[in-house]
C-alpha cells in the first residue's frame, strides 16, 4: 500500500504544538476591516486551538 500523502493546505494552514494540539488563526481577518472595531481586530490576532474530532482530521492530514 502507498504512503499516505500530507495534505498541503491543511500543513499551511494549521500547526502543532509542542505537547500535539492544534493550532488555528482565525477567519475574519482579510478584508473589510474598515467596519470591524479595533477590539475585533485586536480579538482576531490571537490564534486558537482546535478541539475534538476537527483536530483528529487535521492532525491526521498534517502528519501523513
Amino acid at each position: 500500500m502507498p504512503k499516505m500523502k500530507t495534505n498541503r493546505a491543511a500543513k499551511k494552514r494549521f500547526k502543532l504544538t509542542g505537547t500535539g494540539k492544534v493550532k488555528r488563526n482565525r477567519a475574519f481577518k482579510k478584508h473589510k476591516l474598515l467596519n470591524k472595531t479595533k477590539k475585533q481586530k485586536r480579538g482576531l490576532r490571537a490564534s486558537g486551538l482546535l478541539t475534538g474530532g476537527d483536530a483528529k482530521k487535521v492532525k491526521r492530514s498534517i502528519s501523513a
